[in-house]
């Protein structure tokens, strides 16, 4: 296993939508999910799209727990989001914007479809965190990042803040 370099917002990637990816993949994607959970725990996070590490395919992993406690890996492939109700607005970040979080608007609970790391067809509910993580990952698969949501001096700021690393060659 190997800890993956996280790609950075202004990365095209990230505003890539991922591609589908066939059953007959699955069995090749071992080495990267675990890279992928290595790397979300190292840094560390609680959920990683794969386009943040440069592979466009429809494939994140989540676990809350940050590796805390064994078994609390989610790895969703192909995931489609299918219901959603309530509303939670908590701060939110993100490994591909480091160092910055803010006030972001979620569904307080989703339902989501998707496959599992051995190409079962699975359901889950998610609930709080579990459902803000389901989104933020899912928006990284459709191309979309948090700072999407964001509006006015908010939004602003941070991208502000961003094009001074940039240019001071900070952002990595």
């Amino acid at each position: 296993m190997a800890v993956l370099p996280i790609r950075k917002y202004g990365d095209p990637v990230l505003r890539t939508r991922a591609e589908e990816i066939d059953v007959s993949e699955i069995a090749a994607l071992e080495a990267l999910i675990d890279d992928m959970v290595e790397t979300m725990y190292a840094e560390p996070g609680v959920g990683l799209a794969a386009n943040q590490v440069g592979v466009a395919k429809r494939l994140a992993v989540i676990d809350l727990t940050v590796g805390e406690e064994p078994g609390n890996v989610h790895v969703l492939i192909n995931p489609e989001l299918h219901e959603s109700e309530g509303e939670q607005f908590e701060e939110e970040g993100c490994l591909s914007i480091p160092d910055f979080v803010e006030l972001v608007s979620r569904p307080e609970r989703v339902r989501v479809t998707y496959l599992d790391r051995e190409g079962n067809a699975k359901e889950m509910w998610g609930e709080g965190l579990m459902a803000r993580a389901i989104c933020h990952e899912l928006d990284h698969l459709n191309g979309v990042m948090f700072v999407d949501y964001l509006r006015g001096m908010k939004k602003d700021r941070i991208l502000k803040k961003i094009q001074k690393l940039v240019k001071a060659g900070e952002w990595y």
